[in-house]
């Protein structure tokens, strides 16, 4: 009989795989991924039967992290901008603290590998931000924009912002703030 499997070895191959694609690549072996989480390579392959499915999964995995951490305490009656920067100010700190996560998941998201299920299970803990999204525009607070155009603004804005938050930890609050109002900025209607 087969012994059940334990959560704390599989967050462990996942925790090592996103620090070993951080570091390496998408092309690090997985013999590495599995001794950095501490288990046998056989091990990984009991819980991930390819390495593409150990990625697509890792992929769920930190989207689902991201998701947690921004609608935590999301302020859902309050104003647009107010919400709005909730999502900022909450993915900013996600990122701050997880330099690893945020870089493996940038590799991923441009991987060709990525399936379907896992792009689709990836948007839906988003559906509170898409809502936020539609509301603004029906409202005619936002601009209407390519959805794609503004998730890449908001990617590069926050992945600059992260960067001056761990260059200048002491500046924290000043370095959100300022991504948020150059976000604000663009994407609003001019009144």
């Amino acid at each position: 009989m087969a012994r059940p499997k334990s959560e704390d070895k599989r967050n462990a191959i996942l925790s090592a795989a996103a620090q070993i694609i951080a570091e390496r690549g998408l092309a690090a072996a997985t013999s590495v991924i599995s001794n950095a989480a501490g288990v046998a390579e056989g091990t990984l392959f009991t819980y991930f039967e390819t390495k593409d499915d150990l990625i697509n999964e890792l992929y769920r995995h930190i989207k689902r992290e991201i998701a947690d951490a921004m609608m935590s305490g999301f302020p859902r009656r309050k104003s647009v901008r107010h919400r709005l920067q909730h999502v900022w100010d909450s993915y900013v700190n996600w990122g701050v603290a997880n330099p690893m996560q945020q870089k493996a998941l940038k590799q991923i998201e441009v991987w060709g590998g990525l399936t379907a299920e896992s792009k689709a299970a990836g948007t839906a803990p988003f559906i509170e931000v898409q809502r936020l999204a539609d509301d603004a525009i029906a409202q005619r607070i936002l601009q209407k924009l390519p959805q794609q155009f503004v998730a890449a603004i908001i990617g590069t804005l926050s992945e600059t912002t992260m960067e001056f938050i761990r260059q200048y930890p002491s500046k924290v609050e000043m370095y959100r703030k300022s991504g948020f109002e150059v976000l604000w900025a663009g994407i609003t209607r001019k009144r």
